[in-house]
């Protein structure tokens, strides 16, 4: 288990934790979250041996293997599964003692090494891990086509993916995950909640996106007042327990209220007539002695609005035949790229979209040719009469000018305004006094975004492009933009991976699929479903293509293209053998317990009420031994070929 104890945390002067006490037990989902700059990544680095407390102790198992996503990626000419494949320390440490061992003069002893290698290799599935590396990266998003290229490479998400995929390729006991969702597209981050769920360790996430948090993690550590309190449950059940607390502590300090008016009333009454002295100065010491509850926090949740659009043309905007996508020279007009072809598509004035799409199927493409950003290949474009866009980029933040203060931005865009006028308009958006006039550089992710989104509420536009707007924004301001675009009066096309955005301030679906627009009839669970179906459609279509490929590459020259054959060793041989019999004693034990497991379901007593959280035991106890089972024998099969072989 992880345990802190009376755990005391500086960082410069500033207090971050004050006597922390807290446990949390193997193999638990725990959700960090708290207020930016409460502690989250400094608890991360001491969980890493990175910093260590002034006082008390953290402490848990020494022999515990962390995993965390690194935040560098070196430029390496290494392809993408080898890297990931890196992931996995304890494997490759082995494939290098190996090779070690087979370069050195062959001996008796030397002989029964390798042996002992092989068998832990076997024992660390390096069988299966080429295989389950592919798994990873193509749940990551990455075509076959893509594991082969080098690092180097690829760009900055994309890298970032890569480490992600290092650290869950990681036999590890404890893994940490910092927003691992901010490099994601939708279908990313619902393959890697269900194998988050499958995750056999102790996770730890920090995230700002709570559908994420509510499907993978069953703890909840809240960061307050420099404090770690525990909650169990999701997000949404913290939320209601949170609640709950400070209703009660708000009710606590209004009665303590009254009890001291109370006591102060009869004090001012009597303290003046000789009869009531005594019982007077027994409450003045009342009085003092009673302790006083620490008010709850009184600065209001950050929240904005949307102003009222000046113009409502209708229709907003009218796509006709556009092809949209890049002109591969500027010069030459003949050289393009189309990413989404065809479009007729039409936004009235109160529409509210959600783009859904894989990654790189266009979205931001589309996104981009109707805020203008983008000429359209080949068609029409027709803008309303008074239409105003706010256009929120994904990389949004990037484009804000870093030596500039949030005042110089706003001066922008709204030269001839009072200045008392902007800085009160900065204000309701949390800049206030010098932050107004200091450069934003050293401002913080959610900082920049929220100034992003505060010069595009200026403009008081009648459409709102919004790509990905969440990706550095906390729980709080999330919050803030769900509710303002909740009550917005204008036009919404939204691109985000952040579900609980998508539920609650859109009420149409247009999806972008082999580079066509079309309405998407269903919910983001049917999207769900339609993601599984694509990518098990697609994955088919890979493999047929690979058979054919080798079918006729035989065909052509069979004399140049023998079948290859993995020939292998004894100790190989042996290692093969012990893991197989490993998998046929772990099957044989799945098959049996899941036999109880019937017998007890088949009980008439256990779907009795006062038996109904026993029951959801059984029942969730023979789903995992079931999955359990078939990775089993799914790898029985592997093995077993390569060893027919």
């Amino acid at each position: 288990m992880i345990r802190f104890q009376q755990l005391h945390l500086m960082r410069g002067t500033k207090p971050l934790f004050e006597g922390v006490d807290l446990t949390l037990n193997p193999r638990e989902k725990i959700g960090l979250i708290g207020s930016n700059g409460a502690g989250k990544s400094s608890l991360f680095a001491m969980l890493r041996n990175e910093i260590h407390s002034d006082q008390g102790s953290l402490d848990f198992p020494a022999q515990w293997q962390v995993a965390y996503v690194a935040q560098e990626t070196p430029p390496l000419e290494r392809s993408a599964v080898d890297y990931a494949i890196d992931g996995d320390t304890r494997l490759r440490k082995l494939e290098a003692r190996l090779a070690e061992l087979e370069r050195q003069e062959a001996t008796d002893a030397n002989g029964n090494e390798i042996a002992e290698v092989y068998i832990a290799l076997a024992d660390a599935d390096a069988y299966t891990v080429q295989s389950r590396a592919e798994q990873l990266l193509s749940g990551l998003g990455f075509t076959m086509a893509q594991m082969t290229q080098s690092v180097a490479s690829f760009s900055g998400g994309w890298r970032m993916r890569l480490n992600l995929a290092q650290a869950l390729m990681c036999q590890s006991d404890l893994l940490l995950l910092d927003e691992p969702t901010n490099h994601l597209d939708l279908d990313a981050i619902i393959w890697l909640e269900d194998w988050l769920k499958r995750y056999a360790g102790t996770l730890i996430i920090i995230s700002h996106d709570r559908d994420f948090l509510d499907g993978v993690v069953n703890v909840i550590v809240h960061i307050d007042e420099r404090k770690l309190k525990r909650y169990g449950g999701n997000y949404s059940a913290f939320e209601r327990q949170r609640l709950a607390q400070l209703e009660l502590a708000q009710g606590m300090i209004e009665k303590q209220n009254r009890q001291r008016a109370h006591l102060q009333s009869f004090i001012d009454r009597f303290k003046a007539k000789a009869s009531k002295a005594k019982q007077a100065q027994s409450r003045i010491k009342a009085l003092a002695r009673m302790d006083e509850l620490a008010p709850l926090r009184a600065a209001a949740e950050f929240s904005f609005d949307f102003r009222e659009p000046v113009n409502a043309p209708n229709p907003l905007l009218v796509l006709e035949a556009v092809d949209a996508g890049y002109f591969l020279d500027e010069f030459d007009h003949s050289k393009t790229r189309t990413i989404v072809s065809n479009i007729n598509f039409s936004l009235q004035i109160g529409q509210r979209i959600g783009l859904l799409g894989v990654n790189g199927a266009g979205k931001s493409t589309l996104i981009k040719t109707i805020a203008g950003e983008l000429s359209p290949i080949k068609g029409d474009a027709h803008l309303g009469k008074g239409l105003t866009i706010g256009y929120f980029a994904q990389h949004q933040v990037e484009m804000l000018r870093h030596d500039e203060s949030p005042l110089w931005h706003l001066v922008k865009l709204a030269p001839n305004v009072r200045e008392q006028e902007l800085r009160n308009f900065l204000g309701s958006f949390n800049f206030p006094g010098t932050m107004v006039t200091a450069p934003i550089k050293p401002f913080s992710g959610g900082e920049k975004a929220r100034l992003a989104l505060a010069l595009i509420v200026w403009q008081r536009p009648n459409l709102l492009l919004l790509d990905e707007p969440t990706n550095h924004l906390d729980l709080e301001t999330r919050e803030a933009l769900t509710d303002a675009l909740a009550q917005f009066e204008g036009t919404v096309v939204l691109v985000s991976h952040d579900r609980h955005l998508l539920r609650a301030t859109t009420d149409q679906f247009i999806i972008v699929s082999d580079g066509q627009l079309k309405p998407f009839d269903g919910d983001l669970d049917d999207y769900k479903d339609w993601l599984l179906q694509n990518k098990t459609a697609n994955l088919d279509a890979a493999k047929k293509q690979a058979a054919a490929e080798k079918q006729a590459s035989a065909t052509v020259a069979p004399e140049k293209n023998p079948e290859k054959m993995t020939q292998l060793n004894p100790a190989q041989k042996k290692a093969l053998e012990t893991k197989i019999k490993r998998l046929d004693d772990d099957i044989n034990q799945f098959n049996k317990e899941l036999t109880q497991l019937a017998s007890k379901l088949e009980e008439a007593t256990i779907y009795q009420e006062q038996r109904k959280a026993e029951l959801g035991e059984l029942l969730r106890l023979q789903t995992r031994t079931q999955n359990n089972l078939e990775q089993a024998e799914s790898e029985w099969l592997t093995l077993s070929e390569q060893l027919q072989q």
